[in-house]
């Protein structure tokens, strides 16, 4: 079994809080079947919006976010598949695909 990372990428909608809490309820069980099925190494983080970034050999400081805001970087999990197509198919129950967002399956090179 390898490991993999995923990186969700969606819009930031905005949200009643029944609808938050549905959207919760949703990860929560799928991250669950996950972990039932022996993916799940850690379920990981949302993550909050703002960012900073800090480039080149003069080590400059920017304000983030920095891509569109359709292409957010809104968390991530790490997850064990036997290879890339597994994980990517395990990828497929994401609730963030049903609302148009991303999930990136990307492997973790083992050194």
């Amino acid at each position: 079994m390898s490991e993999f990372l995923y990186i969700y990428r969606g819009p930031e909608a905005a949200r009643s809080p029944e609808a938050a809490q549905q959207a919760l309820q949703k990860w929560m069980a799928w991250l669950k079947e996950l972990s039932e099925k022996g993916h799940l190494k850690d379920s990981g983080h949302p993550l909050e919006l703002n960012s900073k970034l800090v480039q080149g050999k003069r080590k400059t400081i920017v304000d983030g976010p920095f891509a569109e805001a359709k292409d957010l970087i809104c968390g991530y999990t790490l997850v064990e598949a036997r290879d890339l197509q597994q994980a990517a198919e395990l990828a497929k129950g994401c609730p963030i695909l049903e609302v148009e967002g991303e999930v990136e399956v990307r492997p973790i090179l083992q050194l």
